[in-house]
């Protein structure tokens, strides 16, 4: 049996979004992992994710970041806490800050690889670092700030 995603502890009211959430059936979902102290997420993007013939678009990239950034997040809460994730109460994140940098032209068909890394916890604030590679080369980067999600902001 596979080990679990991040995303795949999120509770069923907190697992809609398009990026990652695992019961939109229109979504990418993305499924991000522990690497030792980093985590990694794989996105192989199809062909209507086109920017230019050949290449990824930008918006794709940012969201990808975006959605692996923020699962990042929870399981550095869970950690931090030494909880496992999944626990009650829910350590869910939403990005406050994202911010991108596009360093080379992303091909599309290739094999993404987006690996976070954990800059600060504090409180409730988590900032992720996320680089997204092809075949070893770094094409984006992303520095996100991630906030524990508002109690209101659940629905129920």
């Amino acid at each position: 049996m596979a080990k679990k995603a991040f995303q795949d502890y999120y509770p069923d009211d907190l697992s809609h979004c398009y990026g990652c959430g695992r019961l939109n059936p229109h979504g990418l979902h993305i499924k991000s992992y522990w690497d030792g102290d980093e985590t990694v997420a794989v996105f192989i993007p199809k062909p209507y994710h086109v920017a230019i013939p050949g290449y990824v678009y930008g918006g794709l990239i940012a969201s990808i970041i975006d959605c692996h950034a923020t699962g990042t997040a929870s399981a550095a809460a869970y950690r931090r806490e030494g909880r496992m994730m999944g626990t009650d109460p829910s350590l869910r994140f939403v990005t406050a800050s994202l911010h991108i940098d596009y360093l080379w032209p992303t091909p599309i068909g290739c094999r993404l690889e987006l690996r976070g890394q954990i800059d600060e916890v504090k409180g409730r604030k988590v900032v992720v670092t996320v680089t997204l590679s092809v075949g070893g080369k770094i094409c984006a980067r992303g520095k996100v700030i991630a906030v524990q999600m508002p109690d209101d902001l659940v629905t129920k």
